[in-house]
């Protein structure tokens, strides 16, 4: 499985020295996943450096940024990553629903930038990327080629972005400054749910040996990251809430599925926690839920197909949410009428408020499958859901101004603030949601094999064994691979240790 991206082994050690060569030439040094679970063990010199360096800087030491601990400010760290715990006032339920905040990541503001890193870096250590030679594509909906355009560049690599034509122009504008030239974004046609169109454009783009693809959708080290990064930061917010109130369980994580990479922290939450793992999608497009099809506006989850790094049998509900609530409550929780009615008829803490601009519309998705949830499952006080808001809502300005126009035509007043939060939160219920039995995980599985092993090319003995537990549990050990083989690198290259004698 060297070819999706799990290979633990040198493949080509000449282009693994070419790699040292670039890296100790460019002064670049890499962070082992470990550091970026655990941003404590990064050295202090680094740290040191950090200060002199902005979080939108295409430097180097950014990598060291790529971490959920970072401040408002994205300058500094915190012990417990940033979250709001949203109350009953907003929610309408009386579970806590706590969502880690995405926008504190640097260069791109999303957590996905976390996911490229740990897709390419494997590939550069073991000599599987030759990071002067070679082109990294990154297929995308949008925040992963975005991730994954920074992370090229500041290590020096070409990066090319592959996403569909009518995602959010703030995308398009961020990527138009990144990229090393205008056709190194590549945009195909449709929107959130034409991914087997980024699939075709990527084929071609794969006739030129320079090209590697790296696809978020069958990556692994997309799984993995997000198991040991992001579920140890969710467990570390939990942590802190059940210090203070010993009598919190975590009942449940929500996430929205997209390539299904952020899911991977419910593998680690479920098993340090019990938290059953919610996988979410948009009701226009009901895969999951009833193999069905269809477009929609919820930007940041990709549809019509199941990732190959979905652990689907670890999946214990599916929540369905409709563009309609994402986009009418983004206008609702960005516009100064919508948050005068949540804070004077609702009485939603200013704290709470203020936290909204960091909800994107995959992020406001996800809040609404917590709700159906936390009805569905009848949770009380002392239960906690968690989620990730992965990115804020600066990135969908444009489309705000088109569901305006089209929703809100005469305006959006305090009748249109009451109807939409009355609409899409308080009446948020429990329909379009499946606790899953193993024949429905079965269902849900199978739809995988005509994407993966009839289209992608995926043997079927590779495709098979993801049934089986174990295959998710042995996929752990390329954790402390890969971060051996990262220490080896940056041994190597000389740069960490240089910077340690400098101080």
């Amino acid at each position: 499985m060297t070819s999706l991206g799990v290979g633990t082994d040198v493949v080509d050690p000449a282009v693994r020295d070419r790699a040292v060569e670039h890296f100790r030439s460019a002064g670049i040094a890499l962070p082992t996943l470990a550091e970026l679970a655990d941003p404590t063990r990064i050295a202090a010199p680094v740290t040191e450096a950090l200060a002199h360096v902005g979080p939108d800087d295409a430097d180097p030491l950014n990598l060291y940024r790529i971490h959920w601990f970072n401040d408002a400010a994205r300058t500094g760290r915190v012990p417990v990553p940033d979250h709001v715990v949203l109350p009953k006032e907003l929610t309408g339920v009386d579970a806590r629903i706590v969502v880690a905040l995405g926008d504190r990541f640097p260069m791109i503001r999303a957590h996905k930038v976390l996911a490229a890193y740990a897709c390419l870096v494997p590939r550069i250590v073991t000599g599987a990327f030759d990071p002067v030679a070679q082109r990294a594509v990154w297929p995308s909906t949008g925040n992963y080629c975005r991730g994954g355009v920074a992370i090229s560049r500041i290590l020096g690599c070409h990066g090319v972005a592959v996403l569909p034509e009518g995602m959010s122009q703030e995308r398009f504008t961020w990527l138009r400054q990144w990229v090393t030239a205008p056709d190194d974004i590549v945009t195909t046609p449709g929107t959130e749910s034409n991914v087997r169109e980024i699939y075709e454009a990527c084929d071609e783009l794969a006739g030129d040996p320079r090209n590697v693809i790296i696809n978020q959708f069958s990556e692994f080290g997309n799984h993995l990251v997000h198991r040991l990064c992001t579920g140890q930061a969710l467990g570390a917010v939990f942590e802190h809430l059940r210090d203070a109130d010993p009598g919190l369980r975590l009942r449940a994580f929500v996430s929205a599925s997209g390539s299904a990479g952020t899911l991977g922290a419910g593998d680690h939450l479920k098993e340090e926690y019990g938290a059953a793992v919610v996988a979410v999608e948009a009701l226009e497009c009901p895969t999951m839920l009833r193999n069905g099809f269809g477009s929609h506006n919820i930007q940041g989850i990709g549809d019509k197909h199941i990732p190959l790094i979905h652990h689907v049998h670890g999946t214990d509900v599916v929540v369905d949410v409709t563009d309609r609530a994402t986009d009418q409550l983004s206008v609702l929780f960005s516009d100064p009428v919508g948050l005068a009615h949540l804070a004077g008829r609702r009485g939603v803490p200013g704290a709470v408020l203020a936290a909204l601009p960091s909800f994107g519309l995959s992020s406001i998705c996800n809040v609404v499958a917590a709700v159906k949830l936390a009805k569905h499952l009848d949770l009380g006080p002392d239960d906690v859901v968690v989620t990730v808001a992965t990115d804020g809502a600066a990135m969908y300005d444009s489309e705000r101004e088109m569901i305006r126009a089209r929703d809100f035509p005469g305006g959006f007043d305090e009748a249109a603030a009451a109807e939409v939060f009355g609409r899409w939160m308080l009446g948020a219920d429990t329909s379009d949601l499946l606790e899953t039995t193993t024949r429905d995980r079965d269902r849900i599985f199978d739809l995988g094999y005509y994407t993966w092993v009839e289209q992608r090319g995926v043997s079927l003995e590779d495709f098979v064994a993801r049934r089986d537990q174990a295959f998710w549990t042995d996929l752990r050990s390329r954790l402390a691979a890969w971060d051996e083989l990262i220490a080896d690198f940056n041994a190597r290259t000389g740069v960490v240790a240089a910077a340690a004698g400098a101080r």
